[in-house]
C-alpha cells in the first residue's frame, strides 16, 4: 500500500484552507498556531508541492492546492461519517424480537427475565404477533408458529412441540371428573381458529370417532381459550409450551397425559445481517432455553 500523509497533517490543511488562515484553523483544532503551519508545511514537503501563497497576513491556495482540497475535505468526511457509524453501533445495544402473542406471554417473559440478569445493558422490545409476522426488517428475530409441511429453509425449528389437553381443576363431564380421553366425546370443546387440527390429532390418537368439533366456543387467541377453560367452560387441546405456565400456576390441569407431536411448532428467524453482537447473544440465549424445552 502506498504510504499516505499524516492524517493530522491533511485535517490542518483542510481547516487552514477552508478559513485561509493558520491561526482561525489552530483555534478550531485546538492547537497552536506554529502546530498548524508545521504540519501544512510537512504535507508540503511529503507531496512536493507548496499548497498555499503566504502573503504577510493572510493566505491563498496555490493551483495545487485547489486541486487538492476537495479531495481532501471528501475523505475526511468520509472519515468522520463511518467513525460516528461505529460509535453509534458499538453504543446501540437494543435487539428487536417479534414473537406470537401467546408464546410471548407464557413462555418468553422467563427467557428474558434470565437475559436480563445477565446482561441489563442490552433493551429487548417485543412485537407481539397474531397469525402473521411483523413487516419485514422490523425484527431482529423473528419467532413465529408454523405447519410442519410449511415452513421455509431458513427458519429453524425451536423444539419439537407436543400437544396437550387442559382443563380447569375439578372440571366436570356429565357430572364426573375429566379423567378419561374418552369423557371428550361428551366434554365441551373449545377450538383455536385456524388449528383444527389440534382436536384433529387428539381424536386420531385416542380412536375417539364422536368427538364434536362442529360445537362449543371458539377464539383465534390460545390465551384466550386457556382462559375459558380456566373458567371451566370447556377443555381445550394445544401446544403444551403454551399451557405449561397456566399448568404451573395451577389454573388448568391435565387430566390424563398422553404423548403426540403437534403439526404445528415454532421456528425463529434471524433478520439482520450481518448479526449485531446484542442480537447475536439473545439468539444464543433463546435457542440455549429452546434446548432446555426439549429436555
Amino acid at each position: 500500500m502506498m504510504k499516505l500523509p499524516h492524517l493530522t497533517f491533511l485535517r490542518s490543511f483542510e481547516a487552514a484552507a477552508r478559513l485561509l488562515s493558520f491561526t482561525s484553523a489552530a483555534v478550531e483544532l485546538n492547537c497552536t498556531q506554529s502546530a498548524v503551519s508545521n504540519h501544512v508545511r510537512s504535507l508540503e514537503e511529503f507531496i512536493g508541492r507548496p499548497l498555499f501563497v503566504r502573503h504577510a497576513r493572510s493566505l491563498s491556495l496555490t493551483d495545487v492546492g485547489e486541486a487538492y482540497l476537495p479531495s481532501v475535505r471528501h475523505a475526511l468526511q468520509e472519515i468522520d461519517v463511518a467513525t460516528q457509524s461505529v460509535i453509534q453501533r458499538s453504543h446501540t445495544r437494543k435487539v428487536v424480537v417479534s414473537c406470537p402473542v401467546s408464546l410471548a406471554e407464557n413462555w418468553l417473559p422467563d427467557v428474558i427475565r434470565g437475559f436480563n440478569t445477565v446482561h441489563p445493558d442490552i433493551d429487548l422490545t417485543v412485537h407481539g404477533t397474531v397469525w402473521t409476522d411483523v413487516e419485514p426488517n422490523v425484527s431482529d428475530i423473528s419467532i413465529t408458529i408454523n405447519h410442519l409441511d410449511d415452513v421455509s429453509t431458513d427458519a429453524k425449528r425451536l423444539w419439537v412441540e407436543k400437544l396437550s389437553v387442559v382443563c380447569a381443576p375439578g372440571f366436570l363431564v356429565n357430572n364426573a371428573p375429566l379423567t378419561n380421553p374418552a369423557q371428550l366425546q361428551e366434554a365441551s370443546l373449545i377450538h383455536i381458529l385456524g388449528r383444527p387440527a389440534y382436536w384433529e390429532h387428539v381424536a386420531r390418537h385416542f380412536g375417539l370417532v364422536d368427538l364434536n368439533q362442529k360445537d362449543g366456543l371458539r377464539t383465534n387467541v390460545s390465551n384466550l381459550a386457556m382462559e375459558m377453560a380456566a373458567k371451566s367452560l370447556g377443555c381445550v387441546a394445544l401446544p403444551r409450551s403454551l399451557a405449561q405456565s397456566y399448568v404451573e400456576r395451577g389454573l388448568l390441569v391435565e387430566p390424563f397425559k398422553f404423548d403426540l407431536n403437534s403439526p404445528w411448532a415454532y421456528f425463529v428467524r434471524l433478520k439482520e445481517k450481518p448479526v449485531s453482537p446484542p442480537v447475536r447473544l439473545f439468539q444464543d440465549w433463546l435457542l440455549k432455553a429452546a434446548i432446555e424445552m426439549n429436555a
